[in-house]
Order: structure tokens, then C-alpha cells, then sequence
């Protein structure tokens, strides 16, 4: 599904969220949407987008890229957190990110400055259960997969992963340039695709 950056405004703004629409350049909207339609399954796909609008000059600026917003099947079957894998419960997380490591390897927009809330699976069924919630600090970053990548497998436990690294490197850019401006603090927002019209 291809969006328009006034559907996603649109669903962000339904929901009672906030989007940005500052008066300085590259007030950033960073935003996620998961595929609805297939339900709980791990499909261990990148089956999801990654999303990002803002404005320079009052001109607006939309990108969409591939991306998963759920853990692959290795995420599932073969989790490090004792209670279970991570799924980011859709919501807005307000100022939590920065740019940061990830995992000590290259920089990344990463979970660094408040909680989220996920949902905790570990009976590794290959569906998504919503009952557990855990709120706290689990390292949920936006990072990338590998050069061009067919299946999630482990590369997400709960991240928001992209597909690219070309695509993945075209997003750092543009919240570097966000970073300059507005200081190292990022919103990031999960939609489901139901929610958008």
C-alpha cells in the first residue's frame, strides 16, 4: 500500500495525536504503519512502512519506505528477554528517541529518552498475542536490516526495521537534519493501516 502524506496527517490527527507542522524546517513526523490485514500472524515479512514528512520552506516532504513493525520468526522463536518477544503496542511515543548507537554499532533512531509499551509473547506460536503488557525501557530502535533484506527473521525483537539500508540512509539524513534544528529528541508514532482512509 502506497500512502499520501494527507492520509497519514489525517489518521494521526483521528487518533488525537499530535503532528507536526512547526514554523522552523524538518519538524519531523515519524511514523509507522502496520499491515492490518494480516491480523497476528508472524508473516516474517516486510510488510509494513515507515513513514516521514515535514517541511522545508512551507513546502511538504513525504517518504515511505518498506519496513516491519513486528519481530520475525527467529525474533519469536528465539527471543533474549525472558518474558518473551517485544511488539510495539501502536501509539505515540512522545520525545522518546534520539540518535544514538545501535547496539553499539552505527547510529540509529533509538529509544533513549522514555518508556514505550509492548506486548510480550513467548509461547513462540507464530501469532501475535495481546494480552501482556510491559511498559519500560527496551531498546524499541528504528534501525536497519541488511542491504536488501527478503524476511525480518531476528533482525527485529520489537524494533522498527527497514527493508533498505539505501532507504534506511535516506531517513538518517533527513533526522540528522531534524537534530541540527530541533535538538537530539524524536516522536515516533505507530498507525495501524485500518486506521487510514
Amino acid at each position: 500500500m502506497i500512502y499520501t502524506r494527507e492520509q497519514i496527517a489525517a489518521a494521526v490527527k483521528a487518533k488525537g495525536y499530535l503532528y507536526f507542522a512547526g514554523a522552523k524546517d524538518y519538524d519531523v513526523n515519524i511514523i509507522g504503519v502496520r499491515n492490518s490485514d494480516t491480523g497476528k500472524t508472524v508473516t516474517n515479512l516486510f510488510d509494513d512502512k515507515l513513514t516521514i514528512s515535514y517541511r522545508v520552506d512551507g513546502k511538504w516532504f513525504y517518504h515511505e519506505w518498506d519496513a516491519t513493525t513486528e519481530p520475525g520468526k527467529k525474533g519469536v522463536t528465539q527471543y533474549h528477554n525472558a518474558n518473551g518477544v517485544a511488539r510495539l503496542v501502536p501509539n505515540q511515543y512522545r520525545g522518546v528517541y534520539a540518535i544514538s548507537m545501535h547496539q553499539g554499532k552505527y547510529q540509529a533512531v533509538c529509544q533513549r529518552l522514555g518508556d514505550v509499551t509492548v506486548w510480550r509473547d513467548k509461547n513462540k506460536n507464530m501469532t501475535f498475542d495481546e494480552v501482556i503488557t510491559d511498559t519500560g525501557m527496551f531498546g524499541i530502535n528504528i534501525h536497519k536490516a541488511g542491504t536488501v533484506s527478503s524476511f525480518v527473521e531476528n533482525w527485529s525483537e520489537g524494533c522498527q526495521v527497514f527493508k533498505r539500508v539505501k532507504d534506511f540512509n535516506e531517513f538518517m539524513v533527513i533526522a540528522n537534519r531534524a537534530k541540527e534544528i530541533h535538538g537530539n529528541h524524536f516522536t515516533y508514532t505507530l498507525l495501524e493501516s485500518k486506521d487510514i482512509n
